[in-house]
């Protein structure tokens, strides 16, 4: 498998590249002094004053590409409709910007990476449907248009026919070499032969609308004729998009059926244009279309598992507990925790200091308050100290965790109104809102960076959050035995996917903010961002909680303990 995904994933040297931007260049220069400027304004203005006729053209091409979909998975009956479309347009859209036909790469790795079929398989089943599109292109410009063949420079008819035949002796050895086909392949039939010329047959609708567009009609059969000519030229196509190749062999094959040069060229490239456009904008569709995209998933699932269920068995008197992430915070830690109610719904209230490696008096001073204090050596991170948090409440029994920053930004008197929904059995999950509260000050570039990162975290979850990066929140039992942080620098937006994935009841409260007097914030947006954008698409595209497997989380040791 590794050799195979290395050769799959080989590029072109750099002199390669180097020729093809020459021959890009080269190429650009000779049409636009060739073209009839004319007719490009002719065409032009019929499209305009008639859109319909673009649309349909475009609903064609796709429906040849459908049509294409169906008879690959006859080849590859374990790719799904979807993802089939998705990858056939994906490589053709790469065609259109990558030399040597590199898209095909990524149809093989679109089908490895989004719909799990193995290298071989997805490797096999191109080849041999590369193979019948050449058997298609080669018969239809043969039965369909000798004529045409013989007068387009550099073609004849022995030559498409010699590659006919290999095509089909290739095909046959295909076949007997490979009777079973381990790898969940199968043969190209018959059908699936009838369903690539029938969508090349079908792709021919945007040669024969330019020409119309042009004022310069040709019969349905010279239009198949033309685009299997053009279609069969780009085997040798260098160029992206096999610009060049596509013009000399269009206008060829138009000029063959009795159309002047300038006329056919422009029609030439009028469906060179239509097709490129279409090929970039239904690919840029099929890179995230359907799920997984091409990068991975992007959302969460619109279907989660059920809710957790509310905690309602848990011992009358079992406490609520305060985390306190600190680090450094001797001038506030004390101030915040000496303001912690006391008792809440007749449940005591525990106030837990995670001192992340502070070098100050935190921890002093957060005991001399009253708090009971775990000490962490070194620095992790807030993730990790709200992880840490997490494990040592749920070991202490607690019917419900909150935490907020130890920093005075977040008021602790607001503790009941913040696990109400879920002593209630309301909410698996609840974050203060400050937008939806009070904000005494919030610095202005920090205030739209809220917005933009929970408009993100909305859109990623499908959750109406207000308040994506709040440091005010409240945990079930259950849910915070649940919990992963997958990484330690933040927990806030990982979090909260985590758990929504999970199917928990996900609610909001007003809550109260006032910007930090003392310390200093860790956030820094580059930073902060490198950190937080990987570790969210980790969290999206792990079917398992990776915390379970990694070597040294505490979650592992305390749930091994239980």
């Amino acid at each position: 498998m590794t050799a195979i995904t290395a050769t799959v994933r080989r590029r072109p040297g750099a002199a390669g590249w180097w020729l093809a931007a020459g021959v890009t260049a080269a190429t650009v220069v000779i049409v636009l002094r060739a073209v009839d400027g004319a007719v490009l304004r002719r065409v032009a203005a019929s499209v305009l004053d008639h859109p319909a006729a673009l649309l349909v053209v475009l609903a064609g091409h796709g429906a040849a590409v459908a049509l294409r979909a169906v008879a690959w998975r006859r080849v590859l009956p374990a790719l799904s409709p979807g993802q089939a479309v998705a990858a056939l347009h994906l490589s053709v859209a790469a065609n259109h910007v990558l030399p040597l036909r590199l898209g095909e790469v990524l149809r093989v790795s679109s089908v490895t990476r989004r719909a799990g079929i193995a290298p071989t398989a997805a490797i096999a089943s191109t080849l041999a449907m590369r193979t019948a599109d050449v058997l298609s292109v080669g018969v239809l410009a043969l039965v369909l248009g000798p004529s045409l063949v013989l007068d387009v420079p550099g073609a004849s008819a022995p030559g498409l026919l010699v590659a006919a035949t290999l095509a089909v002796v290739a095909a046959g050895r295909w076949s007997t070499r490979r009777p079973r086909h381990s790898d969940g392949t199968r043969t190209v039939g018959p059908i699936a032969l009838l369903l690539v010329t029938a969508s090349w047959m079908l792709e021919a609708v945007v040669v024969h609308q330019a020409a119309a567009w042009a004022g310069t009609p040709v019969t349905v059969t010279d239009a198949v004729a033309v685009t299997a000519v053009t279609v069969a030229a780009q085997v040798v196509a260098m160029a992206p998009g096999g610009l060049g190749t596509y013009e000399a062999a269009a206008t060829g094959a138009l000029v063959a059926a009795g159309l002047a040069p300038g006329t056919a060229i422009a029609i030439a490239v009028t469906t060179h244009a239509v097709t490129t456009a279409y090929a970039l904008g239904a690919g840029a569709v099929a890179a995230v279309v359907p799920v997984p995209g091409l990068f991975g998933r992007l959302r969460l699932a619109p279907r989660r598992p059920a809710a957790t269920a509310a905690a309602r068995s848990v011992a009358a008197d079992a406490p609520i507990v305060l985390l306190l992430p600190a680090h450094n915070e001797e001038a506030t830690v004390a101030d915040v925790v000496g303001r912690t109610p006391d008792r809440i719904a007749d449940r005591p209230v525990r106030c837990l200091v995670i001192d992340d490696g502070s070098t100050d008096r935190t921890a002093e001073r957060a005991r001399a308050a009253g708090a009971e204090v775990i000490t962490s050596e070194v620095n992790r991170g807030l993730g990790a100290a709200v992880r840490r948090g997490l494990d040592e409440a749920v070991a202490r029994g607690a019917v419900a965790v909150a935490f907020c920053d130890a920093d005075g930004e977040y008021a602790p008197e607001e503790l009941p109104v913040l696990v109400a929904p879920i002593l209630d059995g309301e909410a698996d999950y609840v974050v203060g809102s400050r937008f939806a509260g009070t904000i005494g000050r919030m610095l202005p570039h920090r205030r739209l960076g809220n917005r933009v990162l929970t408009f993100a975290l909305r859109f990623v979850t499908r959750t109406p959050i207000s308040d994506g990066q709040s440091g005010y929140r409240a945990l079930s039992r259950q849910a915070a035995d649940q919990a992963g942080i997958v990484h330690d620098f933040n927990y806030a937006q990982v979090l909260t996917i985590d758990l929504l994935a999970r199917g928990a009841r996900y609610a909001e409260v007003p809550i109260s903010y006032r910007f930090r007097e003392a310390g200093q914030s860790f956030v820094r947006l580059g930073h902060y961002l490198a950190a937080v954008i990987p570790a969210v698409h980790h969290q999206l595209n792990t079917d398992v909680d990776p915390l379970c497997q990694a070597e040294e989380h505490p979650r592992a040791a305390v749930r091994s303990a239980r």
